[in-house]
């Protein structure tokens, strides 16, 4: 069959990859065309589009992008009628992908959504619509299930992919005086969560730091931030950075789940454009912004939302992750849980045996 992956941010490169890997394993005649990043490159899949072109986040910057999104849809549309694939594989991304599959859906192309949307986050009766203009919904977290039953639509439940992803890291020897840094991967939550950790990092001078590059970002926007902070930054390697460190400061995104899955005392930070902060404050449903905090309905990682990220704050925390062991006694106990909710390994070959099932 024909696939026609669409995904605009890192973590969707990394499930997209994975999903290929399994679609050839289902599919012997396997045919792919995608948008995505380096994750795909490495499974010979070169991107129509590169996610480095394609992350925009918040109303703000959406708004000033404007142009270049309606090009991109235009194009997109143009791409996929070209390539008439068999089944539109759409991988979270869901401001861009959900106007493509209401599209698709009426130009009678087949549509599976992988990574569904977190409507259940803001904007639920969004669920709706996306019952209407998909074949197939698959989700990768345990209470998600249950939140589309209450709007009559079916979504199929395969456990986190990360789980795959991460098993390969589990047994990295930690090292004590080294802490993570995860600025993020878009180049907008660089600028503003980078400044405040290198602030943090520099009143701990016997630590290690390290930042964790996202490899879609030049190593010169990242520069610009550095000043006199002599740190190193890594790129390609977030999960061996994060496994052999002794916590981190983490961008508030799919690395916090990452972080957790390794077993990494974490502080969780986000700093968004002001009135895009104060707009979604508006609309959001949930009580936390964290997934591991969101998947266990309690607060385990503490949040550090907007004012509250100062590097006093993060000083205080990282001093408690790091030499408080109730706390992380605590953290680690609550991993375990994460864990147990989220299911076991094998949720990229699940993925694809439903896909390749339901579309041949």
């Amino acid at each position: 069959m024909k696939y026609y992956i669409i995904t605009g941010e890192s973590s969707g490169d990394l499930h997209a990859s994975n999903l290929v890997k399994s679609l050839r394993e289902v599919d012997a005649h396997a045919e792919f065309r995608a948008w995505g990043g380096e994750h795909l490159s490495s499974v010979g899949v070169e991107p129509v589009k590169h996610i480095r072109d394609l992350a925009f986040m918040g109303f703000v910057e959406v708004l000033a992008n404007i142009r270049t999104i309606y090009k991109n849809i235009t194009f997109c549309k143009k791409d996929i009628l070209a390539f008439k694939p068999d089944v539109l594989v759409l991988v979270d991304y869901p401001g861009f992908n959900m106007r493509i599959a209401e599209w698709a859906k009426e130009q009678g192309i087949r549509v599976a959504y992988y990574i569904a949307p977190q409507v259940w986050a803001w904007k639920q009766k969004r669920a709706y619509t996306l019952g209407k203009i998909t074949d197939l919904i698959v989700g990768i977290l345990p209470f998600e299930q249950e939140f589309y039953k209450k709007f009559d639509v079916h979504i199929e439940y395969v456990g986190h992919p990360l789980l795959d992803a991460l098993s390969d890291h589990s047994d990295v020897v930690v090292n004590p005086r080294r802490v993570a840094i995860l600025p993020g991967s878009r180049k907008m939550e660089i600028k503003n969560m980078l400044p405040v950790m290198l602030e943090t990092a520099a009143r701990f001078p016997n630590l290690d730091f390290v930042i964790a590059g996202a490899s879609s970002i030049d190593r010169s926007y990242y520069e610009q931030f550095m000043g006199k902070h002599n740190i190193p930054i890594e790129f390609g390697r977030t999960y061996q950075i994060l496994a052999g460190s002794a916590a981190a400061l983490v961008t508030s995104g799919t690395a916090t789940l990452e972080t957790g899955m390794l077993g990494i005392p974490q502080a969780v930070c986000y700093r968004g454009n002001k009135i895009s902060y104060l707009l979604v404050r508006q609309l959001i449903k949930v009580k936390y912004i964290s997934l591991v905090n969101l998947i266990l309905d309690r607060l385990l990682v503490h949040e550090f939302i907007q004012h509250d990220l100062t590097a006093d704050k993060l000083t205080a925390e990282l001093n408690d992750l790091l030499y408080n062991a109730s706390r992380r006694a605590e953290l680690k106990q609550g991993y375990v849980e994460l864990k147990e909710k989220l299911g076991g390994t094998g949720a990229s070959k699940r993925v694809a045996e439903l896909i390749y099932s339901h579309f041949k």
